[in-house]
């Protein structure tokens, strides 16, 4: 199995790309996130997984771990092969799935390309007890960000804290959470129930 490849970007398409290494161009499907961040003619290292078909092999490549995490937990699924796991991650950063996983966000789901309602409520009930690595890096990530001045995140720091929250105890929660959620009331809703979950 081919486990990553490193080497020069020759070619960008809508959909995969192009990359040499020790005089072979492999083509590797991507998402368009990461294609955003892939340039022509500079070096790479790309994640692979080998779907093998028996009319086919497909390389399909990650430029983080990340990624490559939630598209074996996606392909792990039934009726979710490797292009729709593409599409999901295509147009939601795996921090920002895993949240609406964890959040039982149905709605958030059900406008991923190839989701429809009862995949997404099969996705929330195969994944809630499978997302702690990416959720951690979510709640990691979101915890180093600048909290804003005004807005949703501010007014839910504010109203956690006058419920006795630390702000350094909430800020990490809040800041992860307002990615998906602008309205503060579901806000601090959401993340009350979340540092429940994480006290628990």
């Amino acid at each position: 199995m081919i486990g990553y490849i490193r080497g020069t970007i020759t070619a960008i398409g809508e959909d995969s790309c192009f990359i040499e290494t020790g005089g072979i161009g492999y083509r590797v499907f991507i998402s368009d996130r990461d294609r955003q961040d892939l340039h022509m003619g500079e070096e790479a290292r790309l994640i692979t997984y080998l779907a093998v078909r028996e009319d086919a092999l497909t390389l399909y490549g990650f430029l983080t771990q990340d990624a490559y995490d939630l598209f074996l937990l996606l392909i792990s699924i039934s009726k979710i092969g490797p292009r729709v796991a593409m599409g999901v991650l295509s147009a939601m950063k795996p921090e920002q799935f895993s949240l609406a996983v964890l959040n039982q966000d149905l709605s958030a789901l059900t406008k991923l390309p190839g989701i429809g309602k009862k995949t997404a409520e099969r996705l929330l009930l195969e994944l809630k007890d499978k997302m702690g690595s990416l959720a951690g890096t979510a709640f990691a990530d979101a915890g180093s960000a600048v909290l804003p001045a005004d807005g949703a995140a501010a007014e839910a720091v504010a109203a956690l804290c006058s419920l006795g929250y630390k702000p350094e105890e909430v800020q990490p929660v809040v800041n992860a959470l307002a990615g998906t959620l602008s309205d503060p009331s579901a806000l601090i809703g959401a993340a009350l129930r979340e540092m429940g979950r994480m006290r628990n």
